[in-house]
């Protein structure tokens, strides 16, 4: 099972950088987020010891249990909360991520501000696109996220770093990204966090700087 993860991790590695030649990027531009959740320590030490540092988890109870003692062993991991994070989570959330994907409303925005500043550390942002405007899945929809963007910046002084999407599962995935970028670029904001191990070339090829890859890496999850 180790050596597992360790071949798939490789593959990955290798199409992503494959993709991104194809589509004329830098490899060195695509940072692969491995997507850990639900996956016990002994599953990731062996990506951990390969070399692969950035990874995303999708709870904040979850994530607080088992990266820390991770941590001690290899500090400069870089974790990243890429799932629904409650407002009264986000204490723990800033102490605890490097990096938080989600941030899709306000009461979010004012809880971070709050805690940012109260910690004196400030994870990497991204606001969370529903670019399906499907009713289950979290995030601002198209058509209000400049106004967010800006009430995070102007009201609340958070630094937004990019934008957050998980396409609808039943529809092809290129026209969500390219939404993605669209709204991105118009807001001059460089970070794209888009693709999943199903679609992740896709991804690459619209633009994106992180791809979230879980199964791919570690095999189907419990």
């Amino acid at each position: 099972m180790m050596s597992d993860t360790v071949g798939r991790l490789a593959e990955t590695k290798a199409a992503i950088a494959r993709a991104a030649r194809d589509f004329e990027r830098r490899p060195e531009d695509v940072t692969l987020i491995a997507v850990s959740k639900m996956m016990p320590e002994e599953a990731i030490l062996p990506a951990l010891e390969a070399g692969q540092r950035v990874f995303g988890e999708n709870y904040v109870q979850e994530a607080k249990a088992k990266w820390p003692a991770l941590r001690e062993r290899f500090p400069d991991i870089e974790l990243h909360m890429i799932g629904p994070l409650q407002s009264n989570k986000a204490r723990e959330a800033v102490a605890l991520f490097d990096a938080i994907h989600s941030l899709d409303r306000e009461s979010l925005a004012k809880e971070l501000s709050r805690e940012i500043a109260r910690a004196g550390k400030a994870p990497r942002l991204f606001v969370q696109v529903n670019t399906g405007e499907e009713p289950q899945k979290g995030g601002t929809v198209p058509g209000e996220t400049d106004a967010f963007l800006e009430l995070c910046r102007s009201h609340y002084g958070l630094a937004i770093e990019g934008l957050m999407c998980i396409p609808p599962a039943d529809e092809p995935p290129s026209p969500h990204f390219a939404l993605l970028a669209k709204i991105a670029a118009r807001n001059k904001l460089t970070g794209l966090s888009m693709g999943m191990s199903a679609d992740y070339e896709a991804a690459i090829q619209l633009g994106a700087t992180h791809v979230r890859v879980g199964s791919a890496i570690f095999g189907a999850r419990g």
